[in-house]
């Protein structure tokens, strides 16, 4: 398992599959789950029509469409609550279950961004130390790139990952 960090936009990724941070209807919304939406064209939304939404904590995947991923994978993380409410298992639910549908699907690349972060107000700190240590539990035999939008989103993303191997 490699694990690395890259500052860009996640929808260029020619990579197995990207991950999506989707809210539960799968439906688009703002965000990386809106660029996705946008840059995959209408046939993602029409695919996730046909899932039935996804609970928090948990992960489907869709084809890539128009990207240069073959393969979206829908996250969906919580609403950041304070802190009492579940919320951090249920991010690292929203990881290891990408993972899984990796492994069951024998993707050998695929990307996050710093899932649940953005408008549902998970500290991003905290989120990315999560992410990277579910990632190191679980990913196996799998390459993965944590993207982060902006310069702040990629050093909070390559700090964890650092602080991860020492």
């Amino acid at each position: 398992m490699r694990i690395s960090t890259r500052q860009g936009d996640i929808t260029r990724l020619a990579v197995d599959a990207i991950v999506n941070a989707a809210n539960r209807t799968l439906l688009g919304g703002g965000g990386v789950d809106g660029a996705i939406h946008r840059a995959a064209g209408p046939l993602l939304l029409e695919e996730c029509r046909t899932l039935g939404g996804c609970p928090t904590g948990e992960a489907r995947i869709t084809g890539g469409y128009d990207l240069p991923a073959r393969y979206v994978i829908h996250a969906v993380g919580p609403v950041w609550q304070g802190g009492m409410a579940g919320e951090d298992a249920l991010l690292a639910g929203a990881y290891r279950h990408s993972l899984l549908l990796a492994q069951a699907h024998d993707l050998a690349r695929i990307a996050f961004p710093a899932i649940s972060t953005g408008i549902y107000g998970f500290p991003a700190e905290r989120a990315a130390r999560i992410a990277v240590a579910t990632i190191l539990d679980h990913a196996a035999d799998i390459e993965v790139i944590l993207v982060g939008f902006d310069g702040p989103g990629h050093a909070t993303l390559r700090q964890a990952v650092e602080e991860a191997r020492r």
